[in-house]
């Protein structure tokens, strides 16, 4: 599998895609007034106390308090997430006091009305390695399956760590093919940026931002680069010159990747990543085979239905399920991580009788879903054939980022008929024809509306003047949204 990364740079914002074989499969956008804060840390202070949520909210410079949770809270020199005899989190009365002052990490941004979840375990990431100063902790990602190997990267750790240093680490995916030298070069980089810091908590006054995690730029050559990417695109010569100049540093591998993209035609035209994103504000997906999934997302949860659409398939309606279902799960992987979706998910495959098409289709979702960088949890098919599963959300949607509710239907997807705008506007006129004694009534409306009653609704308007005694005359307002109307009194 081919992967190429695209960095687009504007004064206004930057723009990761990742695209596989051709195909984009991740878009990251960060804007220069708006920029993430997940990794930042910060010296705030407690500003009220919940014990009823276990919980503190915190003042670290934002225009929201922060959220910080018991079970996120650490003691001096503890070594582990404080935890009573019974297992239990201490209440948080007894841990925090309103007015103390306290050095926190963001781990997820503000999404919509909430404010940033926050945790005093701090972690410092770099290349290869997760550096925790304030654990003995020693870590080996997941995905590096090969206990031989594990044991040796653990070990390696272990021996590497100098006597009179604090602090433990976990070992990322992409250390399982690191030399000893850059493993050891991560660790003397991350302990000076932990010294750093200290020193910064030391004098910061409160709120302050201590750290600040890297630019999405420098994050996706950190984050996101693996062996099987080839080259790394990027459109702005500036940029281009502080990836190679982080790339020999620190990650000395993929410096002969990195290329600049001096092209006139933009750099997301490649692979038309330009109408890919926008497809990915689309609620409707369409597959290969005809079928189609509808994406909707909620305040909630996000809801995927499949539907079978145009493919019918050759055998039998069975055959013919299972394999739109197949689609689907690889679609919706796909779809996941494109729209960077979170929270709870549930997805709607359509019923299946045959428990072995259940498990293949199920089978199909986790494998597809192993390329995910993000943790996803998937649940067994339930007895009403629904798919629920949970995705770590850290950061806003695409949608979310791109887009605001309609002003017009308030982000309901919907909106009154016409012919339900007529008759309110019916409604309005009895009920001030009652209370005043007006000469004549001016409605003004849209368009769409105005043409009803002139038309469809004319002998009802007519019968509402007979009826009131009183004549009622149109207005279009241009400006008027069609749920949008005024009854005035002359």
């Amino acid at each position: 599998m081919s992967e190429e990364i695209l960095i687009n740079v504007t004064p206004q914002e930057t723009r990761v895609a990742v695209v596989e074989n051709g195909v984009l499969q991740e878009a990251y956008i960060e804007r220069s007034n708006n920029r993430g804060i997940v990794g930042n840390i910060y010296k705030g202070k407690v500003v009220r106390i919940l014990p009823g949520m276990q919980a503190a909210f915190i003042d670290i410079g934002l225009d929201r308090a922060a959220f910080l949770h018991a079970s996120d809270i650490r003691a001096k020199n503890a070594d582990d997430y404080i935890n009573n005899d019974n297992g239990e989190t201490p209440a948080i009365n007894t841990l925090l006091r309103e007015g103390q002052q306290v050095v926190v990490q963001v781990v997820k941004d503000p999404l919509g009305t909430k404010g940033a979840r926050l945790t005093m375990s701090l972690t410092l990431p770099a290349r290869y390695l997760v550096y925790l100063p304030q654990s003995s902790h020693i870590g080996i990602s997941q995905k590096i399956e090969d206990e031989a190997e594990r044991n040796r990267l653990r070990e390696f750790i272990r021996n590497n760590i100098p006597e009179n240093e604090a602090g433990g680490f976990i070992l990322r995916t992409a250390s399982e093919t690191a030399t000893e030298k850059d493993i050891q070069n991560d660790m003397r980089y991350l302990n000076r940026v932990w010294a750093s810091i200290n020193e910064q908590i030391n004098v910061a006054s409160v709120p302050s931002l201590i750290h600040e995690d890297l630019p999405l730029s420098l994050r996706a050559m950190r984050d996101l680069i693996l062996e099987m990417v080839e080259k790394i695109r990027i459109d702005s010569k500036e940029t281009y010159n502080k990836a190679v100049e982080f790339s020999h540093e620190f990650i000395p591998e993929i410096e002969n990747r990195i290329e600049y993209y001096p092209g006139e035609r933009p750099i997301f035209d490649l692979y038309s990543v330009e109408d890919e994103i926008q497809r990915a504000l689309d609620r409707k997906v369409p597959l290969k085979s005809g079928g189609y999934l509808i994406i909707d997302q909620t305040e909630a949860l996000t809801t995927i239905d499949v539907n079978t659409g145009a493919y019918v398939g050759r055998k039998n309606l069975e055959e013919t399920i299972f394999k739109t279902n197949l689609e689907a799960a690889h679609a919706i992987a796909r779809q996941l991580r494109l729209r960077n979706l979170g929270g709870i998910i549930i997805i709607d495959f359509i019923d299946m009788a045959d428990e072995e098409h259940k498990r293949q289709v199920l089978r199909m979702l986790e494998k597809t879903l192993m390329r995910d960088r993000t943790k996803v949890y998937v649940s067994a098919i339930s007895a009403l054939g629904l798919v629920e599963l949970t995705r770590k959300r850290t950061r806003e949607s695409l949608e979310h980022i791109l887009c605001e509710p309609c002003p017009v239907c308030s982000g309901r997807s919907v909106i009154k008929t016409a012919q339900t705008v007529c008759y309110e506007v019916f409604r309005e006129i009895l009920r001030e024809a009652r209370q005043f004694d007006a000469d004549k009534f001016m409605v003004m409306a849209s368009q769409v509306v105005i043409d009803m009653l002139l038309d469809e609704e004319a002998s009802s308007l007519a019968n509402l003047q007979e009826f009131i005694g009183k004549p009622v005359h149109l207005q279009v307002e241009p400006g008027y949204h069609q749920e949008q109307f005024d009854v005035v009194l002359m």
